[in-house]
């Protein structure tokens, strides 16, 4: 049988799809891209915000079309299920299996029941997952869950706590990635600075992401995301001293008004948060930070919006998504006093929008007449232009870099010197730097 599969959501996400792809691939299933020749479609769920599960919902009645034709199975599985199951087989009947999260080491058997079939009973692993970000480039989950219980986010109800991977499996997939021919590791947990408490009774990221450097073949480590009281002068020290560590903090604030960080539930306050930033700036003078931020949390003031409008002034972040603040399912946010109405929230994300658009921009332009060390991922589909990322982009998050495409050589999966030309909005326009001939790694 034919399985087409469909991510939704975050990048932890997509490594649970990987896996599940390698289990069905195992099973001798044919994977295929195009859903109208699927006879199984496979959705994994994104349950983090409203619009989130909005779009699986979508996705799901779209995909069911399929069964009109050669389809015969509907699976969907993931955070979305495991919060709304039970609603969900009444709302969607057009759906044969649910799986939740807290359900998956009986995922294969669930499937045999739904496909009346026997095979070895077998449990998603990382020795079987096939990659689906490319040729250059996997995600390197090093935990599940979180315990940090942010009042308005819903990952602990979903996820569970936060419970770390052991640091030689670890370091086992990431040699067996190497070895697959991957040059780029993207690092991911929802908070990968707590990584190794629960386990060991202390923070090993800055130790693994050393252990990390020492593998051949790896050219490029980045970590998602560095929760900013958790960012050691030890991490700080590792990723200014090792030259694969790409020098790049994704440090989510969500605000910098202290009366609205205490509501959250932030470990962090404005003054350490604004510490923490000088510090890495002045380690770290090439550093690339972004940030995320939360606009109308319940009892956000105008002042306290101020605050946060001049800090991004003051901070001036390389990169930054804002979002209006959601109401989920069971968190404590959702029964707090003085929400803020929908048109002040969709005002003031316009208003850090707009202020940022124009930070972005001067950080680009000041990219102008530069080199750097650009990974190679695609040609343009009119073979003009070659498109990469250098160490300040993160794939399906930053822009890229374009490249006027001189060469007959294929250069796809390497490393070039790209000399930065001009600024097109988030991307970068560039050439091939041609000092001494081509520079390659």
């Amino acid at each position: 049988m034919n399985v087409g599969f469909i991510s939704l959501g975050c990048s932890k996400n997509l490594v649970v799809t990987e896996e599940t792809i390698g289990l069905f691939k195992k099973h001798n299933f044919k994977i295929v891209n195009d859903e109208k020749n699927a006879d199984i479609i496979v959705i994994n769920t994104c349950g983090f915000i409203e619009s989130a599960k909005q779009e699986a919902i979508d996705t799901i009645l779209e995909m069911a079309e399929y069964k009109k034709g050669r389809c015969k199975y509907i699976i969907a599985m993931g955070c979305m299920v495991e919060r709304y199951e039970e609603e969900l087989k009444v709302a969607l009947p057009e759906v044969d299996l649910f799986i939740r999260v807290s359900d998956y080491n009986q995922l294969w058997r669930k499937i045999q029941e739904l496909l009346k079939i026997e095979t070895a009973d077998e449990s998603m692993n990382w020795k079987d997952r096939v990659i689906t970000t490319g040729e250059t480039m996997a995600y390197l989950k090093i935990a599940e869950g979180c315990s940090n219980r942010c009042t308005y986010c819903a990952i602990p109800y979903i996820q569970g706590p936060y419970v770390s991977r052991e640091f030689e499996e670890i370091i086992k997939e990431a040699k067996s990635l190497a070895q697959k021919g991957i040059k780029e590791l993207i690092v991911i947990a929802q908070d990968t600075t707590k990584y190794g408490i629960d386990l060991y009774g202390k923070a090993r990221l800055p130790e693994l992401l050393e252990e990390l450097c020492k593998i051949d073949g790896i050219e490029w480590i980045r970590f998602l995301y560095a929760y900013p009281e958790s960012i050691s002068d030890d991490l700080i020290k590792v990723v200014k001293n090792n030259e694969k560590i790409c020098k790049y903090f994704d440090i989510p604030i969500q605000h910098i008004a202290d009366p609205v960080l205490r509501k959250m539930n932030r470990r962090s306050d404005g003054e350490s948060i604004r510490r923490l930033i000088d510090k890495i700036r002045s380690e770290i003078p090439d550093v690339i930070l972004r940030t995320t931020v939360i606009l109308g949390f319940p009892g956000e003031t105008q002042e306290d919006f101020e605050k946060l409008y001049e800090f991004i002034q003051y901070a001036k972040f390389d990169k930054l998504g804002a979002f209006t603040y959601s109401k989920e399912d069971g968190t404590p946010a959702e029964k707090m006093p003085n929400q803020v109405h929908p048109s002040t929230k969709k005002a003031r994300y316009n208003k850090i929008m707009k202020i940022q658009q124009k930070i972005s921009e001067e950080s680009l332009k000041n990219k102008i007449g530069k080199i750097y060390k650009t990974l190679i991922e695609e040609i343009s589909f009119d073979g003009k232009y070659l498109i990469g990322r250098t160490y300040m982009d993160v794939p399906d998050m930053d822009g890229v870099v374009f490249i006027k495409n001189n060469i007959e050589e294929d250069l796809v999966g390497k490393f070039m010197e790209v000399e930065i030309e001009e600024v097109r909005q988030y991307d970068l326009i560039g050439k091939l730097s041609n000092g001494e001939g081509l520079k390659r790694w």
